[in-house]
């Protein structure tokens, strides 16, 4: 069946999806779904700094889950896609989702870019129910002391993105450390996680600069950084302040000699794109997805290639597609959009796409999974265009996210 996809406004929808709207309306199923249907709000940063890395590229990720469970496990269904841009505030991103929930009965939130905004949204689902899919945030706080039932976080967090980068510079003697930190929760949660993970190596931490976010000049907060004297600068920020920051950086010989280092704690592949080769080259970082992992990898880019303007995926747009699939297989197990039943079900079933490798769901809703240390490539290393990395080691599921047991989450005390 061809997915039946509503803009924001809302218009009646396509013969052909009233016909399966129709089929909902068997015996015994027309209570199971609210309004015959099941809605996925997918918002996100559609113009802002993460705008590449989530932004229209998520929605085309959702629409891709979307068709894919209605040729298998969705057949029969209707389901819309709607989408949103938060712009990095989280009262809006707040506000959007009490309108979805309460007005347009919005079943399940995807993306949620912006850590800030998504700790908004986790309060409002507390209160209101419904399901969020968090692949964009990384925030910590989402899976610890405000983790919900019915709140999943999926591709990556600071534990996760901090975690690999720097306990492997620091394990290679880079152990003096100091932050360029953007200033709201994102980058003060990566910021002292990966300020843990350098301790836990015999690293130190001298200090940190922070700067608000999307600055359109970095080079007084990088001066600041570099008469630290340490050995590394960490840049514990994400999207274009990341790009802007490193560009900055070798504007000014900062971090290019042999006692300093600039490390990007998070990098997407849009980043490296932004950037260029000659100036992201030699950079070490872990990420959940690169579209040339593997064969499954390769597919699935190649599709939403297609699908998206001619680009590849990023680790949060992979992982909407993985989260947003995984819900509706979940809804249609259960046979209801109830939320509760939902959220149940979405613990049961395993987690089984081209994304995902060893992933599960823990009790607090951290989604664990495989990630991988990358280092990306020199320009006469790279074989073509989004040839970027060059794969160091792989990171176990089970290591490379804050074990269960430091959780501070109600949900794994109770």
């Amino acid at each position: 069946m061809t997915p039946s996809f509503i803009r924001p406004a809302l218009r009646p929808v396509a013969a052909a999806a009233v016909a399966a709207a129709a089929l909902l309306c068997s015996p015994g199923a027309q209570a199971q779904y609210s309004d015959n249907l099941i809605r996925i709000g997918v918002l996100t940063d559609m113009s802002g700094p993460y705008s590449d890395m989530g932004g229209g590229g998520s929605v085309a990720a959702a629409r891709m889950a979307v068709a894919d469970c209605l040729q298998a496990e969705c057949k029969g269904l209707t389901i819309d896609v709607i989408s949103a841009d938060h712009q990095n505030k989280a009262d809006i991103a707040a506000t959007k989702a009490r309108e979805w929930l309460d007005r347009d009965k919005v079943d399940a939130l995807a993306d949620l870019t912006n850590s800030a905004g998504a700790l908004a949204v986790q309060k409002v689902i507390k209160e209101r129910g419904g399901v969020a899919l968090y692949s964009g945030p990384a925030t910590t706080k989402l899976t610890n002391e405000d983790c919900a039932p019915n709140g999943f976080h999926w591709m990556f967090d600071t534990y996760s993105s901090a975690s690999g980068t720097a306990a492997a510079l620091t394990r290679a003697g880079d152990k003096s450390w100091t932050f360029l930190t953007v200033d709201y929760a994102f980058g003060h949660s990566l910021e002292k996680e990966a300020g843990e993970v350098v301790k836990a190596n015999g690293g130190t931490v001298l200090g940190s600069v922070r700067h608000p976010l999307n600055a359109s000049d970095f080079s007084s907060f990088l001066l600041q950084a570099q008469s630290t004297k340490a050995q590394v600068i960490g840049l514990a920020n994400g999207g274009q302040d990341t790009v802007n920051a490193i560009k900055a950086a070798r504007e000014f010989g900062i971090g290019s000699g042999k006692d300093q280092k600039v490390a990007a704690l998070l990098l997407f592949l849009t980043d490296v794109r932004a950037m260029g080769l000659p100036t992201a080259q030699g950079l070490i970082f872990s990420d959940g997805f690169y579209w040339d992992r593997d064969d499954a990898a390769r597919q699935f880019s190649a599709r939403f290639e297609k699908q998206y303007k001619g680009l590849k995926p990023t680790m949060v747009q992979a992982g909407v597609y993985s989260s947003v699939l995984h819900y509706l297989r979940s809804a249609a197990a259960a046979k209801t959009d109830d939320w509760k039943a939902v959220s149940q079900k979405m613990r049961e079933l395993p987690i089984k796409d081209p994304v995902m490798l060893n992933a599960s769901i823990r009790p607090d809703g951290r989604v664990i999974h495989d990630m991988q240390l990358y280092q990306v490539k020199k320009p006469d290393e790279s074989k073509g265009p989004w040839d970027y990395y060059k794969l160091i080691t792989n990171i176990p599921a089970q290591l490379a996210f804050k074990p269960l047991k430091d959780s501070t989450c109600p949900l794994v005390k109770n």
